[in-house]
């Protein structure tokens, strides 16, 4: 039965590159099985209740599919997203993510999570999906990001928002209708303004 489940397990985990624990017990397969293969080589534990095959190539976006599994409704955005879209000169050691206002708040031990509170359109807006390691990620566009960048400059700083602002004009040409758009919803058109009339 072991050598099933393996093959089961191995067949996943080539599709999806990570898996957590819960899929894989809907799938019939329980946690002391789970430990039994891991300790045997089979699977490797990648963060808390996140399984993948063993010598898988991780991509610099890793962290963004262990944190889509731990939090699966959850959006990539700020600094994160910033550095998904090359929109920093930022290396957030922390995942940014985003959460609806109503939803609770993961608790997680390893990978380092920084959650932030959204609602409404600001939460449901830009949200772009992509595929990372297997996993269907989902992080907000370049222009919804700096507009978060400018709602949050007191948590992540003006300077990174100023900055994002300028990589995403010379990067992004003819985005501007985008940024406008996000602006309004994220409310923070008056306050980026004056330094779109600097660039």
């Amino acid at each position: 039965m072991a050598r099933t489940n393996s093959q089961r397990i191995e067949s996943l985990l080539r599709r999806k590159g990570l898996v957590r624990s819960g899929d894989l017990e809907s799938k019939g397969i329980s946690r002391s099985e789970l430990q039994r293969l891991h300790e045997r080589g089979l699977i490797e534990r990648v963060g808390r209740g996140i399984y993948g095959l063993p010598g898988a190539v991780l991509t610099e976006h890793h962290s963004l599919a262990e944190a889509t599994r731990l939090v699966p409704g959850g959006v990539i955005c700020l600094l994160t997203a910033l550095r998904f879209h090359g929109l920093t000169t930022q290396n957030p050691f922390e995942v940014w993510m985003a959460i609806d206002a109503k939803a609770w708040r993961p608790t997680q031990k390893g990978l380092k999570l920084r959650i932030v509170h959204l609602s409404g359109a600001s939460f449901h807006e830009g949200v772009e999906e992509h595929d990372v390691a297997g996993v269907r990620i989902h992080v907000y566009s370049a222009a919804k990001t700096v507009a978060d960048c400018f709602k949050f400059r007191n948590k992540i700083g003006i300077d990174v928002a100023v900055e994002a602002l300028k990589d995403f004009t010379r990067f992004h040409r003819g985005g501007a209708n985008d940024l406008a758009r996000f602006a309004r919803i994220c409310r923070v058109s008056r306050v980026m303004q004056p330094y779109l009339d600097a660039i």
